[in-house]
């Protein structure tokens, strides 16, 4: 059994659920089956488990060094980069007329998700790097494009995204970083930027720092942010690379997980001019960056099923084989023990991770597929309805996977007892490496923030209407079979959207949004429980007489029943929280969380 991937639930959910083979039939994706995928998987299956999955745990006990100013990894990180670029897979996703195989993103995703789970740190660099030049490639000028995709697409060159700042956070309305004209059509940059994952390390021939700045003119707040390319090594016109561009790198963070990419603070401009270059038009920049974040938080939510996955592997692979006590019935000391997974709460934690992993992949692939399906569909309508559900369901990607894979992760923890709380297994690492998710790329609560503040409302709530639309077409479709489970999915639509027309009615923003996290906790655990509804009905429908397929078959259709009654009732409370616009936490006065 594979540590990193359960292939089997891959070719479930891509073909028979999602039939992604549809996707081969138009024009854009014409040079991809069914055949030409399995071998990439093969291949990435190989080369994530040889060379990315063994020094994991090396990597984890020696985090990057600072080295004469520059972030120094252990060696094995730029041999498994390497050879990911080398096998063509940073290229996977691009379009082919800009060096690219085109590959089907949700594909894409299936496959980079056993490089993150083998070794989510090292494959930090690759999202970064990604998201970073389909960012440029959508915004960046023809020159830009020219010097900066070539070595980026082949994973010569590697991008991150500065955005926070010490004093700013999640606030980039705050930013003090700042661009002045040089009067050759370049800008000097200074300031300082934190958190910085991927910056200043010496794997790759150059850096490509894409940096939220503000111009000498720029109004205040985010309107007046601009996007800059600011190279580590300044670039010629030829692309030829050369001097340094003043980008110091003044610490390292010190993080709980994820501790084989280096998370930087850097100066830009302290010791010398910091050229950059203006990305699009002036004070367009937040929105330009919100392409990278938006791929960036779907690809989080990839990161953070598939550490959920790597722990529930390996805490099933460890229950299979570790024998501990005997059947509550069984009062002879001198029988055989048994295995741990015979024991009913051990089995409702394997199910619990199950659940949720599995949930968070079909979350992920879908969204993923939409933005395959966008790419290839000519109607607009079409387009609008499909762009409305992306947008709406892009801050539940990423957030619920970060949260509720975590719990799986710590149930694999638990799984193994004490050993799991050991180095000597893997299963906290995976707990703190997914630690990080719900922080970055917009913390848990600033998600919650998008979904209730903006998404649901947009264009008088046509994305909420479309979501509800989609759900409601699922549970027409279900069998007899699944009364039980549509009537509950019914329910639920029906508490989301009083909850959600009581807050959106509410004229006093702070208290409509006080608990806009657990809005986003409960829209998340009802839209994942459709997908494990679509799961359980496709898996009904199935039955081969091959014992292995009707066993997944069968594990398809208990895991949905194990989310709809042990899950999905927790939304109704939380829904009535925000319907009745609770304010239990606004009322809470700073001196009673203490007091004397």
């Amino acid at each position: 059994m594979s540590m990193i991937v359960n292939r089997r639930d891959l070719e479930f959910q891509l073909y028979e659920v999602l039939g992604i083979d549809s996707l081969f039939k138009s024009t854009r994706y014409a040079s991809f089956d069914r055949e030409l995928i399995d071998e990439m998987f093969n291949a990435a299956e190989t080369l994530a488990e040889e060379v990315f999955l063994p020094f994991a745990d090396q990597l984890d006990a020696n985090e990057p060094r600072f080295e004469n100013g520059t972030a120094v990894c252990i060696p094995e990180v730029k041999a498994a980069l390497d050879a990911y670029a080398e096998s063509g897979f940073f290229a996977a996703g691009f379009d082919a007329d800009i060096g690219g195989l085109q590959m089907p993103y949700v594909a894409q995703a299936a496959m980079n998700g056993m490089f993150s789970a083998a070794n989510g740190p090292v494959y930090g660099f690759v999202m970064l790097t990604t998201a970073a030049a389909n960012m440029l490639n959508a915004f960046g000028s023809d020159e830009q494009k020219a010097l900066y995709l070539p070595p980026m697409i082949e994973g010569r060159w590697f991008g991150t995204m500065c955005l926070s700042e010490t004093q700013a956070g999640s606030s980039l309305s705050d930013i003090r970083t700042r661009a002045q004209p040089r009067g050759d059509g370049a800008y000097n940059i200074t300031g300082t930027k934190m958190w910085i994952s991927g910056g200043e390390n010496n794997i790759c021939e150059n850096i490509v720092h894409m940096v939220l700045a503000k111009l000498t003119d720029a109004s205040p707040g985010v309107k007046g942010i601009s996007l800059f390319i600011v190279p580590k090594l300044r670039v010629d016109e030829s692309g030829n690379v050369g001097e340094h561009n003043h980008i110091v790198l003044a610490g390292l963070n010190h993080k709980m997980g994820q501790r084989g990419i280096p998370n930087t603070l850097l100066n830009f401009g302290e010791s010398g001019d910091c050229i950059g270059h203006l990305v699009g038009k002036p004070h367009e920049g937040l929105r330009y960056m919100f392409h990278m974040m938006n791929e960036a938080r779907i690809a989080i939510g990839q990161g953070a099923v598939m550490s959920g996955l790597a722990g529930y592997l390996f805490s099933l692979d460890y229950a299979q084989h570790r024998p501990q006590g005997r059947h509550p019935q069984n009062k002879n000391p001198e029988s055989p023990q048994i295995p741990i997974i015979e024991h009913a709460d051990v089995r409702r934690m394997l199910l619990a991770q199950k659940a949720s992993v599995e949930g968070g992949q079909a979350l992920i692939f879908y969204c993923c597929l939409l933005v395959d399906q966008l790419k290839i569909e000519t109607d607009s309508n079409e387009r609008q309805r499909m762009h409305l559900l992306l947008e709406l369901l892009t801050p539940i990607a990423k957030s619920w996977p970060s949260e509720f894979c975590l719990e799986a992760n710590k149930l694999a923890i638990q799984v193994l007892g004490g050993y799991g709380y050991t180095h000597d297994y893997p299963v906290e690492r995976f707990y703190r490496d997914n630690r990080l998710n719900p922080i970055h790329e917009g913390s848990h609560g600033i998600q919650g923030i998008d979904l209730l503040g903006r998404k649901v409302a947009m264009l008088n709530g046509e994305a909420f209407d479309v979501l509800l639309e989609e759900i409601r077409q699922t549970i027409a479709s279900a069998g007899d079979e699944f009364a039980k489970e549509k009537q509950a999915l019914q329910d639920a639509l029906g508490a989301l959207k009083t909850a959600t027309a009581a807050a959106l009615a509410c004229t006093d923003i702070s208290q409509r949004l006080a608990n806009a996290t657990l809005y986003l906790d409960a829209c998340g655990h009802i839209v994942v429980a459709w997908l494990w509804l679509r799961q359980a009905v496709t898996a009904s429908a199935k039955g081969s007489g091959i014992a292995a397929d009707d066993a997944f078959y069968a594990g398809k259709q208990k895991a949905a029943r194990y989310f709809f009654r042990y899950e999905l009732p927790k939304v109704f409370a939380t829904l009535d929280l925000i319907a009745t616009l609770d304010r239990t936490v606004m009322d809470m006065a700073v001196p009673e969380f203490i007091g004397g």
